[in-house]
């Protein structure tokens, strides 16, 4: 899965190879594994009439069985579901192009809404107006749906601006999907209102501590947030949308209705996570002789200053022969113009700390797209900083104008996968030699 995967192997001295070459090869077997289509094939079987989801069973005796789904992994889990089921009807918004057998596969944008993601939407919604308590909804709800399931109260303008500038000054996802909720017809629990059917949801958690409600702002579950909690929060990071500061303003005064905080139809259920894949990683890195830890799967806070830590557990850690795993997802306040992801400022910070030291480390985002580059993430050794050194390129000047993509572009460092079918958060991995 990753595209340059012998050019970051050799693009070292002969030292760090052999320890690069394990740690892509582990972070290779857990894309591959964290896959969408081979998520459900491993968590889903069939047999008698029924579905059974890691054991519980789901019976499939029902007038109609449609297919929905939006995320990043979405259409790489419908794939795997047509396999399993015969679908009367259906619909998946995602960023990929997969050829599906019956269910409507829509390509839409991330991170910002568009006009086609609101028209998927408006197909998508359809489906769950007509389906009557006799029919059955799967929903395949991944990381990166919060902006493919689009049907605002606001304008697309004023939703972009408020989204974009919530991002750029690192508020967590929980804040940003709170404000989100209030400003849609289909989030936080909108969406399941509009059907009789009962509904499945099959969720890939991109979320820490897997907050079912935020995870693709939680179409199909109860909402514990308010109109209040979304002015906080826009107040909190100075946003100043007229359009939706009004529309908050309105459910205050409960003029534009909550949240639903009750839901009856519906089973939300949690197939992959974070932790699953540092699970796979780990089990890899045994495989390969390594003693494997897995530190954390809880990562938070600035991504800089998060990279500078994890260069610091790594060089007093005791152990040589060790694959030190870490998940979750960290931030970006964003300062410069430059092109880069939080994975990569991660390992620009790090890699700023371990010069000359017997160690390897890799950040990556599961889904293949780091922030607004092309990349994945990045890698960086002990001999790193002598190599840009000699190019003449200055980290901490390419940490400042947040163009990290730009450094391990011209480092020959940048990890390239294209999108993975998966969204499992990010992944950093250290070798100590």
């Amino acid at each position: 899965m990753i595209k340059n995967f012998e050019e970051l192997v050799n693009n070292t001295n002969e030292k760090f190879k052999g320890a690069r070459r394990d740690i892509l090869e582990i972070l290779d077997y857990v894309l591959e594994e964290m896959n969408g289509y081979n998520i459900v094939k491993r968590c889903l079987k069939v047999g008698g009439n029924a579905i059974f989801i890691n054991g519980k069973r789901i019976s499939l005796s029902h007038k109609r069985i449609f297919l929905t789904g939006f995320g990043k992994a979405s259409a790489t889990m419908a794939k795997a579901m047509e396999e399993l089921i015969d679908f009367d009807e259906g619909i998946i918004i995602s960023t990929e192009d997969i050829k599906l057998r019956k269910v409507k596969l829509r390509k839409g944008t991330h991170p910002f809404p568009s006009k086609e993601n609101i028209e998927a939407t408006e197909e998508l919604i359809e489906i769950f107006e007509k389906a009557g308590e006799d029919d059955l909804i799967f929903v395949l709800i991944s990381g990166g749906g919060s902006s493919l399931l689009c049907k605002p109260a606001i304008s697309l303008e004023s939703m972009r601006e408020v989204t974009k500038q919530l991002m750029e000054k690192g508020c967590t996802i929980e804040e940003l999907n709170t404000v989100r909720k209030h400003l849609s017809h289909v989030k936080g629990g909108q969406l399941a209102k509009k059907t009789k059917a009962k509904i499945i949801s099959l969720i890939i958690s991109d979320i820490v501590g897997n907050p079912i409600e935020f995870i693709s702002s939680g179409p199909t579950c109860e909402d514990t947030t308010t109109f209040e909690d979304a002015m906080s929060i826009l107040k909190k990071y100075g946003i100043e949308n007229e359009e939706a500061i009004q529309q908050i303003k309105r459910g205050i005064k409960g003029k534009a209705e909550e949240t639903p905080k009750r839901l009856d139809n519906v089973d939300n259920i949690i197939i992959a996570d974070n932790e699953m894949a540092c699970r796979k990683a780990k089990e890899k890195a045994k495989e390969k002789g390594y003693y494997a830890k897995i530190v954390s799967t809880c990562l938070r806070g600035e991504a800089r200053y998060v990279g500078k830590d994890l260069a610091t557990y790594a060089k007093i850690y005791p152990r040589s022969k060790s694959m030190l795993i870490f998940g979750g997802e960290t931030t970006v306040k964003v300062k410069g113009n430059g092109i880069g992801g939080r994975n990569q400022e991660i390992v620009l910070s790090f890699l700023q700390e371990i010069e000359n030291e017997a160690i390897v480390m890799l950040s990556c985002g599961t889904d293949g797209i780091d922030g607004n580059s092309p990349a994945a993430g990045a890698i960086a050794d002990g001999y790193s900083c002598k190599k840009a050194k000699e190019k003449r390129l200055e980290p901490e000047k390419y940490l400042e104008e947040n163009n990290s993509y730009e450094f391990f572009k011209r480092m020959g460092d940048a990890i390239i996968t294209g999108y993975t079918g998966t969204n499992v958060m990010d992944m950093q991995i250290i070798s100590k030699l």
